[in-house]
């Protein structure tokens, strides 16, 4: 077990990911740009009624908008980790990471669920599923999911020459506060925080795509579980 997180969160395997100072400069610029837009996108989208369709719409813009943001910036890559010694994707230790990760989540849920207003902070977001189209809602998420992670550790981590661990999440939580929900923001810090390492370790958005993506998706079915929504 020690081995296997060492390897997807800490050992970073070789790769020579180096921008032209001109790639570079692209991808700074359309990373400022991207993050003011989308914070703006976020903080509309979360404030959209329950059950209205154009939060649906809405979502979908803002993942479009990181999409289009990620390719834009320049190329891209999907990382691979060690395992015995050779290069594998990391596709089973990100799915894996994924559902210990929402594990917490759930665990963590059952105690914020007893303090009342943290609570209502947690079924503000969730009534949006709720009370809309659920299947939808469940592909928004994932797209989502997807779309971050092209963004935040594709293109604005390649943007960031120093600590980009740190500067990525920091721009992802930077960018979640436009919701104004503190649940939401406390799951981007440590989100970012995980998926940030993979990209580190691995050096490509694989990894950190199936855990988001498997990450929602658990929530998805099992918060409104937890706060009866």
């Amino acid at each position: 077990m020690i081995g296997w997180l060492h390897n997807t969160l800490w050992h970073q395997v070789p790769r020579d990911h180096r921008d032209a100072p001109h790639v570079l400069r692209r991808r700074q610029v359309v990373c400022v740009v991207v993050v003011v837009l989308g914070a703006v996108l976020l903080g509309v989208a979360l404030r959209i009624p329950p059950g209205d369709d154009a939060f649906l719409w809405s979502s979908l813009a803002l993942s479009a908008l990181w999409i289009a943001g990620g390719f834009a910036s320049g190329p891209l890559h999907l990382g691979f980790v060690t395992d015995d010694e050779r290069l594998v994707r990391p596709v089973v230790p990100a799915v894996a990471l994924g559902l210990a990760l929402a594990g917490i989540f759930c665990v963590g849920g059952l105690v914020v669920r007893e303090i009342p207003w943290l609570g209502e902070q947690v079924r503000n977001v969730l009534e949006h599923g709720s009370q809309g189209a659920g299947p939808a809602v469940l592909v928004v998420a994932v797209l989502t999911g997807i779309a971050e992670e092209v963004f935040f550790r594709g293109a604005v981590y390649a943007a960031v020459p120093r600590r980009p661990l740190l500067v990525t999440t920091v721009a992802y939580v930077v960018a979640t506060l436009a919701t104004g929900n503190p649940m939401l923001v406390f799951a981007a810090v440590v989100l970012g925080l995980v998926v940030g390492l993979q990209r580190r370790a691995s050096g490509g958005v694989l990894a950190p795509i199936l855990t988001h993506v498997t990450w929602s998706v658990v929530l998805y079915f099992a918060l409104p579980q937890i706060f009866g929504v």
